[in-house]
């Protein structure tokens, strides 16, 4: 069994971390009764024995005795750290996991990338190390993080670089939450631009998450409870309540529930790696099958039911009506319709009680209606895990290399120039050491050329299909 290391950066990076160490626990939990150690829980957790401390070997067979999360938690502000410690997931982790400062970054990406960055590198490298070194077999790093701001955004892609560097060799899948349009970091804009060309350079696999999607998920699932439709109602154990038992509803804590979401997504991704099911999928085939080309390595995600993600109690929707979802605009994580567009490969990952029969049979139905790229017109990648979500029959994750990224890419280049063409704010960046006015114009250019891909794929969509000429080999 392989083993994974999340690195959450920033507010946002550990507030979504938080949500998926607590949904992981439970979800294992719920499957391992007897609360033996096994392959599973190995791929994200250590087990230890407590009374020799944190340093203590690790007990591969028996009894859990104190679970560790593979994690490291950097954060320019102590604040969101500080309350996972004090929170029901302290025991989950340890001060050596940690990296924290008191003064932020100021919505600055240069602060993160180049100042921290920097007074840091060794600390992070350490630590990745150590990480690195309870592996028995490390297949990925996870990083989580979030573009609008300047730690996530700065010392985010700081990282990513890093990882390169040192462990050239495991892939790097980046959940990147980006920026609404009406977001309140005015400089949100650079800094989503800025990261975005490491993210290009430096990244494997980038599953990118906007907020407002997030937000009009949040606001469904809410009508859903509300209208009282299905007989819906809020589970008393809901995920979306703290480990605690004291019911947090949706209006409280919005955040919860948005970044629920995102550590849903992440439990489905990684559901192959840690149960067993009839056709594993391996992390590193969905690189490796859905990025034909280098740059072109963003997914874009789908959820379905969606109401598993706030645990409301729904009766489960008919399997094929949750295929259709997932090809549904109003199940992207996204702003996005990939019906529309092209698509350059898809992967379903598929948990619960379903045959391959059910798989293929809906891959049939839905093929028709898709457009697929001349050359990949067979580009579907399959998993089945035989685990669901705690409490429900089934879910599936989607995850389409499809070129309805581009909009949202687009509308990022043109809020970067409305504040670029004024140089409204530069000077907060040109004053950072190592920070020049040529690293805005290679942002804007890397993103420019990532766009103009985009387009050419685009330009192919409804053409004939060619079948590329055989080989001929002389006898």
């Amino acid at each position: 069994m392989t083993q994974s290391v999340v690195v959450q950066v920033g507010q946002c990076g550990n507030q979504v971390g938080c949500r998926f160490w607590d949904l992981a626990l439970r979800e294992h939990a719920a499957v391992n009764k007897k609360g033996i150690y096994d392959e599973a829980l190995s791929s994200f957790f250590r087990n230890i024995d407590a009374r020799s401390g944190d340093n203590g070997p690790d007990i591969y067979k028996g009894k859990i005795c104190s679970l560790k999360a593979r994690a490291l938690l950097i954060d320019m502000e102590e604040g969101v750290v500080n309350e996972i410690l004090q929170g029901p997931l302290r025991d989950v982790f340890d001060s050596k996991q940690l990296i924290t400062d008191v003064s932020g970054s100021g919505n600055n990406w240069a602060v993160g990338h180049k100042i921290y960055g920097c007074q840091y590198r060794e600390n992070i490298v350490e630590k990745l190390r150590k990480a690195t070194e309870h592996c028995d077999c490390l297949q990925c790093f996870f990083i989580i993080h979030s573009m609008g701001g300047g730690t996530g955004s700065g010392l985010g892609t700081f990282v990513l670089n890093l990882l390169e560097e040192e462990f050239p060799e495991v892939y790097r899948f980046v959940t990147s939450v980006y920026p609404s349009g009406e977001d309140d970091v005015i400089t949100s804009p650079y800094n989503s631009v800025l990261a975005m060309k490491e993210l290009n350079e430096h990244a494997d696999c980038v599953l990118p998450i906007e907020n407002e999607s997030l937000f009009e998920i949040v606001n469904k699932i809410h009508q859903m409870i509300n209208s009282g439709k299905l007989g819906s109602t809020v589970k008393q154990n809901s995920l979306v309540t703290s480990s605690a038992g004291s019911a947090k509803t949706l209006q409280e804590k919005p955040f919860d529930a948005m970044n629920n979401i995102v550590a849903n997504l992440l439990l489905n991704l990684t559901s192959s790696a840690r149960f067993e099911g009839s056709l594993n999928m391996d992390l590193n085939e969905i690189s490796m099958n859905l990025v034909p080309f280098p740059r072109l390595h963003y997914l874009v995600s789908s959820l379905t039911p969606l109401y598993t993600l706030a645990d409301v109690n729904v009766p489960s929707r008919r399997l094929d009506q949750m295929f259709s979802d997932a090809f549904s605009r109003d199940h992207q994580l996204i702003q996005a319709d990939p019906k529309h567009s092209l698509y350059l490969a898809c992967a379903l990952l598929v948990r619960g009680n379903v045959q391959v029969s059910d798989l293929r049979r809906n891959i049939e139905r839905l093929k028709p209606s898709l457009h697929f790229v001349s050359w990949n017109q067979e580009g579907w990648k399959t998993g089945l895990c035989s685990v669901p979500p705690v409490g429900h029959s089934h879910s599936l994750l989607a995850l389409a290399n499809n070129t309805c990224v581009k909009p949202t890419f687009i509308e990022l280049k043109d809020r970067f120039m409305k504040l670029y063409k004024k140089k409204a704010h530069l000077h907060h960046y040109l004053q950072i050491d190592g920070m020049e006015q040529s690293c805005f114009s290679e942002a804007i250019s890397s993103l420019s050329d990532l766009i103009e891909e985009y387009s050419e794929l685009d330009a192919t969509k409804g053409g004939p299909r060619i079948d590329a000429s055989r080989l001929k080999i002389a006898v």
